[in-house]
């Protein structure tokens, strides 16, 4: 059994008061991981494109002031 399984297992056969502790902690952990790579991205520069396109569409935005 792959290691995938067996945690899908486990939380399959959490009570719900634990189900609900596992939720929380997971979404903290999800969030932290995703923060984590989003700021690995943009030292390396990968949004850098983003972010000039962002920049290019608020100055032609002519409700903005110069």
């Amino acid at each position: 059994m792959s290691d995938v399984k067996a945690i899908e297992d486990a939380v399959r056969a959490l009570p719900p008061e634990d189900l609900a502790e596992f939720r929380r902690w997971f979404a903290e952990f999800d969030h932290a991981a995703w923060d984590a790579q989003l700021q690995q991205d943009a030292a390396a520069g990968k949004l850098d494109a983003l972010a000039a396109e962002a920049r290019a569409d608020y100055r032609s935005d002519p409700r903005k002031a110069p």
